[in-house]
């Protein structure tokens, strides 16, 4: 079973903490995030990890190579300039047939061995993790036809998305669908593969989830993760 992690962008929305620390490295409790991270997929049976590194990459070996944390071996894998998050997979060896990809900044206590045989049951070429965030919308919203007559109206409507949690389970054959050079995100790839009819599912997932990309939302994973450690680290 094998994961690669993406910790190399700079986590701008995180300034100024991500100006001395890649994001990844960020502390939750006792822990920076990516080891929480880490522990979880060395708990589901992942016995391959590969770390997507980049900005201050030499911290992230540093802590990890210091700890010792896991019993596993980790190996990793450096990109240069920013590649997006998805060209980076490309200068990673050995790539299985199926493998986890995600984002080394994420809070979740989702089962990542469910979600792979999830996509396996499937035969998906990728399968995205989804959760669904709601959309307040504070004013009365009118909606028109063509000739502007007003045909319904809302008082603060609430929409629900299907947003992608920043995990996913590939397919080897993947790499048809990314370009050999260049930076190419997972934007990219969704609007390659959904215009292809591709074999792609999403994985609805209705328990934790929470990117600590804002610091808001950092602060938020502090007081969680404090709250509720046994639901993480199990």
């Amino acid at each position: 079973m094998q994961a690669i992690i993406l910790a190399g962008g700079k986590g701008r929305r995180l300034y100024p903490y991500t100006t001395v620390l890649p994001k990844p490295l960020m502390p939750i409790g006792d822990y920076p995030i990516l080891e929480v991270i880490l522990r979880q997929l060395q708990k589901s049976g992942f016995d391959d990890m590969v770390i997507s590194t980049g900005y201050l990459h030499g911290l992230i070996h540093a802590y990890l190579e210091g700890t010792g944390c896991l019993e596993v071996p980790i190996r990793y894998s450096h990109e240069e300039e920013p590649l997006g998050t998805i060209a980076p997979l490309r200068l990673i060896d050995g790539l299985e047939e199926t493998f986890l990809v995600m984002n080394g900044d994420i809070l979740t206590d989702l089962d990542y061995r469910e979600l792979l045989d999830y996509h396996r049951e499937k035969g998906a070429l990728a399968t995205i993790a989804t959760f669904q965030r709601d959309s307040k919308i504070d004013f009365g919203v009118l909606e028109h036809d063509g000739t502007n007559r007003i045909r319904r109206f809302q008082e603060k409507p609430v929409y629900h998305f299907d947003v992608s949690m920043g995990i996913y389970v590939f397919q080897r054959e993947i790499f048809e669908y990314i370009p050999e050079t260049g930076p190419f995100g997972f934007d990219d790839l969704m609007y390659a593969l959904t215009s292809k009819n591709a074999d792609v599912y999403s994985y609805p997932f209705d328990g934790y989830w929470l990117d600590i990309g804002r610091p808001d939302d950092y602060e938020l994973s502090i007081r969680e993760f404090e709250k509720h450690k046994d639901r993480f680290l199990r």
